[in-house]
């Protein structure tokens, strides 16, 4: 299963107000590996494909292809700011590696 928390539904349905997306899907995914997992790519779909699973969280659908929920099942979608400005991040449990260098779930 993959969750967003209600901050990151927020965020991501505003996003698709300003940008006119009212059919869109969220597309979450995995693309290559870094020093702490898998890197993330996260964006806006107008279709959803057969081997896609699908989610919905307070509304949101989010999807993810076959190979990605490999690697994502089980992660929360969260949306974070501060002064500095703000970000998603991927808490994913199944990251169990890290570096000196970063976090692990917002690099890549």
């Amino acid at each position: 299963m993959i969750t967003a928390t209600e901050s990151a539904v927020r965020e991501v349905k505003r996003l698709m107000e300003d940008h006119k997306l009212k059919d869109a899907v969220l597309r979450m995914g995995v693309r290559g590996m870094t020093c702490s997992g898998p890197g993330y790519v996260l964006g806006f779909d107008q279709e959803v494909r057969e081997d896609d699973q699908v989610f919905e969280s307070d509304g949101l659908r989010i999807v993810v292809d076959e190979q990605s929920y490999i690697y994502l099942q089980g992660t929360e979608l969260d949306f974070t700011s501060d002064v500095h400005g703000g970000g998603f991040q991927f808490n994913n449990p199944n990251n169990l590696r890290s570096c000196g260098s970063c976090s692990g779930s917002c690099c890549g």
